[in-house]
């Protein structure tokens, strides 16, 4: 059950940290075609979860799908299950994140799914080392 809950946790937090990271992207390119909605961060909440959790719906089922029908696809299930769930997250919380123009939909969800994968895949490191150094400060 801790292990279920610290995974939920490390995906919620990636995908967290790739929006955040590229709003941050395409507010230092000064594109105004992917921005999250400060102003109710409760609706970024919302947005993060809905993408997360579509994301962890439609990867498995979108890879199945292509290793059955088009095998050359599988490499790419990640970043079309990154699109897809950004296209839901946006149409579920659009008070939380707002996604236009050919940058928004083009270039986000690359950054996105780059961003989320590699801090699905770091986190876990972190939070360890974190806890060891946690545990051996408390003995």
């Amino acid at each position: 059950m801790i292990r279920l809950l610290a995974r939920t946790v490390i995906f919620l937090l990636g995908a967290a940290i790739g929006i955040v990271l590229t709003d941050l992207l395409f507010s230092a390119f000064d594109w105004q075609t992917f921005d999250v909605v400060w102003g109710n961060p409760l609706a970024f909440v919302l947005a993060v979860v809905i993408f997360a959790l579509a994301q962890a719906i439609l990867s498995p089922f979108l890879a199945k799908v292509a290793r059955n029908n088009a095998p050359t696809l599988v490499g790419a299930v990640g970043l079309i299950s990154t699109y897809v769930a950004l296209l839901i997250a946006t149409l579920v919380a659009p008070e939380g994140l707002d996604i236009a123009g050919w940058q928004g939909w083009i270039i986000a969800p690359i950054i996105v799914w780059l961003v989320t994968m590699l801090a699905t895949f770091l986190l876990p490191a972190v939070m360890l080392k974190e806890a060891l150094e946690n545990r051996r400060d408390g003995d």
